[in-house]
């Protein structure tokens, strides 16, 4: 349940325009100036009709729209075309103002709706193109197929919006209309396809990781960057597949090869050693192009996060267990991506049927979509069940660029931009005119921050580096730049009935790249990695390549039959939670050098390995119990350590004695969960977080440093000087995710090291080995939470410092107090934490309120599909007041799932309101 506990505050980045909006739907909905009128019948007018006939020109037959008690929708229709555009119509009544928004995000025009505020925004995304490459794709690569169902998708789409005024679309456009003259335009089939590029950049891989190892180098030595990203730790933590190589004779993939066979045997790429710059000596000042990697970081905080917080916690968990395994003697499978806590949520549950299944009407299916896209993009059909999670491959690169007033340099000589002009209308203000210069790799994004203007003065570069002239610029190569078939993909994915359809829809599923786990009626589990994912010349796409040197530039693409895939695995279960996908030295091209660090998928490959030990089953319900686990990993090996330091202050003495007989569960009533996460908190800001650049840590975070470019010692003309955090706290760093607790783990082996060391203040000694930091951290963490929860630590909860508010998107993140409570929803004081399976992620470096989640969860019982069960992090309706808004949260919060009805007897058996959609 929601806790009566304050909301912690809400976020900066308050502007004039949005407030102004705020202030009008309050007195829209509290009726406030403007009578009763407009506080009931306003917010009620948008309100699906969910019962009766209603009227669509477009359809050829009576189309059923059955939904149960929590309002999710299940469609039955004689054809394709009519399916998909009931499932316009009716995405279009819960959750269109979501919808419009999106759209207006993917082609850069939220200036049209929130104003001047919006423009920087805009600029970016424009110079990336999202809504363009969506274009190119509609035009140029997707199947006639699929086009026909995108245009029946907008068709419903605009059925729904035809002669409706907008305050009888969303009670938000009403507060639209007293700012600007916005006018809600139709629906075309390149909206649908441009939320694709969105979900693809917020899981674009490492790109943050690229930037701030750049940035480290102003404060930090090559080893010392090296140390704070360590490998893989393959002997600790499991990949997805334990085995499978290359075959050199043939190229393709073996996915039963021991370790060992096939492949080159290092996993390398060609040119430089990983983890060295290849731009040259991997050392800096506070460069120009060090300022200009800052704000291309400060650009990418200030893109919406449509997914999750940029650069970190984007991740999910799924697994299958094979039927030979479970109680039901069928596979079981589960998934719960983990994503921003978003109101509405991201996700939109339904079922899309035909009322006979046949050659012309294919689909059976249910499970989670996206608003304003056709299709079902995680769920099952009446042969097979699939989930996803977030492979992290590397598809994304920076490169430096020797730029002049002709162009840029390659190999000696300079190329022309490729240029484009793009204009930003904005509500309330003028148009905006801006320019678009792009290399053959991709958008030179530097063109898009004051602070990038100018770059280079001392960028980390070597001797044989061009001359700098008036500087660097920045350029991106991402392969969602590229026109792709991922459309086709989700209806195929849809309508496959068995391995060999499934991977051959997965062919197409290019971006983003994820991780497919897959079982069958039949009894087979499987595994597959799609995606379009670069193979580099020289570099290992850590760090910004020389874009003046063409041996760097992509080669080419893995190509599928090369890409990891399982099937029936001998020890019966799959386990993805964004790990490494397979060990490098068996397999010869490179996936990423930033996986996330296993600390999940070992959890829950360790959970399924007590269950089935000795001959056990699992059962659905142990799958549900393994979605909600959340044993803390980093306590594991810090706890025992905070145990034995000898504490001599009473007062924290008493924080300490929580930790005594701690099970590493971060229940929302613990109290040692708590005192423990802030001690984790502070011995990463002591050890690490006072030693990184200000472009990393957070707003704020203030110290008294050595400037990053002094020489020689501390003097009247150099002296210490006060330095606060740029970065916005959900994308600081350290963050504390698993990263950091493959950092920590050797460390704590070592009494002496230099992240031991800390310089003294008024009230603390400096520190000179581990046991004096980790007093000073527990000593630190007593005081923070004593001034968070008072002086007695029996009442101290970790749900009370670990909150999810769930925001309106685009009204409800910043205003008065009084706007939130009307349009928000919570808090809920939740369990959970960072990199445990159930992943309430928080930002160490930021605080501890929520900033990621399980979006959603669902345990799958193949073949007795009635029996499956989900949930959704909010509700299916996107209108504020309406029963559905949060009604799922409450059960979501407490680890709960709804019974999920697919069949046509279970669904007429949980219909509670019929609509029937008439030509």
């Amino acid at each position: 349940m929601p806790s009566n506990t304050t909301a912690p505050p809400a976020k900066k980045k308050g502007r004039r325009a949005r407030l102004l909006l705020l202030v009008l739907v309050l007195a829209l909905v509290a009726g406030i100036g403007f009578g009763g009128y407009w506080g009931v019948s306003t917010v009620r007018a948008s309100f699906p009709q969910t019962t009766g006939e209603i009227r669509l020109d477009s359809l050829s037959a009576d189309v059923e729209v059955k939904r149960d008690a929590n309002g999710v929708p299940q469609i039955y229709a004689d054809n394709e075309t009519d399916l998909f555009r009931a499932q316009g119509y009716v995405q279009a009544q819960d959750r269109f103002y979501e919808m419009d928004v999106r759209r207006h995000v993917t082609a850069g025009r939220l200036s049209e709706m929130f104003g001047e505020s919006q423009v920087e925004t805009d600029s970016f995304l424009r110079t990336l193109g999202w809504r363009r490459v969506a274009q190119q794709e509609y035009d140029t690569v997707l199947s006639a197929e699929t086009k026909k169902y995108l245009k029946a998708y907008a068709e419903g789409v605009n059925a729904y919006l035809k002669d409706r005024a907008p305050a009888d679309v969303s009670v938000e456009y009403a507060a639209l209309s007293f700012t600007n003259d916005y006018a809600i335009e139709p629906w075309t089939p390149v909206d649908s396809v441009a939320w694709l590029k969105a979900m693809a950049w917020d899981l674009r891989g490492n790109m943050q990781d690229e930037i701030d190892r750049s940035l480290m180098t102003s404060r930090l030595s090559a080893s010392q960057i090296k140390e704070l990203y360590p490998e893989y730790p393959y002997a600790l933590h499991q990949p997805i597949l334990d085995r499978g190589a290359v075959d050199g004779s043939t190229g393709a993939f073996d996915p039963k090869a021991k370790p060992g066979e096939g492949g080159d045997g290092d996993g390398s790429t060609t040119g430089d050693t990983p983890g060295t710059n290849p731009t040259g000596s991997g050392s800096s000042a506070d460069s120009g192009v060090d300022a200009q990697l800052s704000g291309l970081s400060e650009v990418l905080d200030g893109i919406p996060a449509l997914l999750g917080p940029n650069g970190n916690g984007i991740g999910s968990n799924s697994w299958v267990v094979s039927g030979d395994k479970t109680t039901s003697g069928k596979p079981l499978l589960a998934n719960d991506p983990h994503l921003a806590p978003q109101l509405p949520s991201l996700w939109y549950q339904m079922g899309l049927h035909c009322r006979s299944v046949s050659a012309t009407c294919r689909y059976d299916v249910a499970g989670y979509t996206f608003s304003g896209m056709p299709g079902v993009i995680i769920g099952h059909n009446d042969k097979i069940a699939w989930g996803l999670t977030n492979l992290g491959a590397d598809v994304t690169d920076l490169y430096l660029e020797r730029i002049g007033p002709d162009g840029y340099l390659v190999d000696g000589k300079v190329k022309p931009f490729t240029v484009r002009d793009e204009v930003i209308k904005v509500a309330g203000g003028d148009d905006r005119k801006i320019t678009v210069r792009s290399t053959d790799r991709g958008p030179l994004v530097s063109d898009r921050s004051s602070e990038l203007e100018k770059v280079g003065q001392k960028a980390p570069v070597g001797n044989a580096a061009p001359d700098r002239g008036t500087g660097y610029g920045v350029s991106l190569q991402w392969t969602a730049l590229q026109p792709g078939k991922s459309m086709d993909a989700i209806f195929a994915l849809d309508r496959a009935k068995d391995f060999t359809t499934f991977r051959a829809a997965a062919r197409n599923f290019e971006v983003p790249s994820q991780n497919l786990v897959y079982a069958d009626t039949a009894g087979n589990i499987g595994y597959q990695s799609p995606g379009k994912i670069p193979q580099r010349g020289k570099g290992d796409g850590t760090l910004p390549a020389p874009g003046w040197d063409s041996t760097y530039k992509w080669k080419g693409y893995i190509p599928f039959e090369k890409l990891p895939y399982e099937f029936n695995p001998d020890r019966g279960y799959i386990v993805t939670a964004n790990q490494a996908v397979i060990d490098q030295k068996t397999y010869p091209d490179l996936l990423t050098k930033d996986w996330g660090y296993g600390s999940r998928s070992q959890r829950i490959n360790d959970l399924i390995e007590s269950k089935i030990k000795d001959g056990g089953k699992i059962s659905p319900d142990d799958m549900r119990t393994m979605q909600t686990d959340n044993r803390s990993e980093i306590a594991t090996l810090l706890n025992p350590l905070l145990l034995k330091v000898d504490i001599s202050d009473p007062y924290v003495r008493e924080a300490q004695k929580l930790l005594e007989g701690w099970d590493y569960t971060q229940e929302p009533d613990s109290a040692a969960a708590a005192y423990f996460n802030a001690v984790w908190r502070n011995v990463l800001k002591l050890s690490f977080g006072d030693k990184l650049p200000k472009e990393l840590r957070a707003e704020g975070d203030c110290i008294t440093v050595r400037p990053a470019d002094a020489t020689g010692p501390v003097d009247e003309q150099n002296k210490l000087v006060r330095e606060c955090g740029q970065r916005d706290p959900d994308s600081a760093q350290p963050d504390g995710g698993d990263r950091w607790y493959e950092v920590v783990r050797p460390l704590l082996k070592q009494e002496k090291s230099e992240w031991w060391t800390t310089p003294g203040n008024r009230t603390d000694s400096a520190t000179e080995t581990r046991d004096q930091l980790l007093a000073r951290a527990m000593k630190d963490a007593r005081w923070e939470l004593t001034a968070k929860l008072g002086k007695d630590v029996s009442t101290w909860s970790w749900g009370r410092l670990h909150q999810l508010t769930l925001k309106n998107q685009t009204l409800g993140t910043a205003g008065p107090g009084v706007v939130q409570q009307l349009l928000n929803r919570g808090p809920w004081n939740l369990g959970g934490g960072e990199a445990a399976v159930d992943a309430t992620g928080w930002n160490a470096a930021g605080g501890y309120e929520v900033i990621w989640v399980p979006s959603m969860r669902m345990v799958v019982n193949v073949g007795d599909w009635d029996k499956s069960r989900w949930i959704n992090l909010t509700g299916a309706s996107g209108h504020a007041f309406h029963d559905h808004y949060t009604d799922q949260t409450d059960r979501w919060a407490k680890g709960e799932l709804y019974d999920w009805a697919y069949g046509k007897a279970a669904v007429d058996a949980a219909t509670k309101d019929t609509l029937v959609l008439k030509p």
